[in-house]
């Protein structure tokens, strides 16, 4: 058994946020924040700016750690399948452009359709997943003291 540990980006310019479009079959359509799966003697910055670059194509400065959250797969035919991805640690960092200009990306997710700016203001209608961290990114946006969102159990994995 492992638990993935996961680095996210918050990644905000000029009152958006930076997300990554996703669609598969168990889920549907929804957003996730760009990052990814830390490996082994990585930091937890180090993985973040790689998976940023990798996934949006911007490099990305790190300026505080915002929260964390937990998620667990509960489908065993998952769990057997992916044993690696079924427990997940979310580590969500704010974050800001190291340069304007994207590159194009290298190693998108298998279930990421595209990348997208969206209004701060607009978050709260949009199906972010995990589920506790799209219920309160707001809060974790206007909040300067690190959260814990919460540990929940899931039916399916997503991005």
């Amino acid at each position: 058994m492992s638990i993935r540990s996961t680095a996210k980006a918050i990644i905000i310019k000029e009152g958006k946020v930076l997300l990554n479009e996703c669609y598969d079959k168990m889920n549907g359509h929804y957003y996730s924040l760009p990052g990814g799966g830390q490996h082994q003697y990585e930091t937890l910055y180090e993985a973040l700016v790689r998976e940023c670059l990798e996934e949006t194509g911007y490099m990305i400065n790190p300026v505080r750690f915002a929260a964390l959250c937990e998620e667990i797969c509960m489908h065993e035919g998952f769990r057997e399948e992916y044993p690696d991805y079924a427990h997940k640690m979310y580590h969500i960092f704010i974050c800001e452009l190291a340069e304007e200009g994207a590159k194009i990306p290298i190693e998108r997710d298998e279930m990421q359709v595209g990348c997208e700016w969206i209004n701060i203001d607009s978050l709260k209608h949009l199906r972010i997943l995990p589920k506790v961290l799209g219920d309160s990114i707001c809060d974790v946006i206007d909040n300067t003291v690190t959260m814990f969102l919460g540990s929940e159990h899931i039916e399916f994995n997503h991005g």
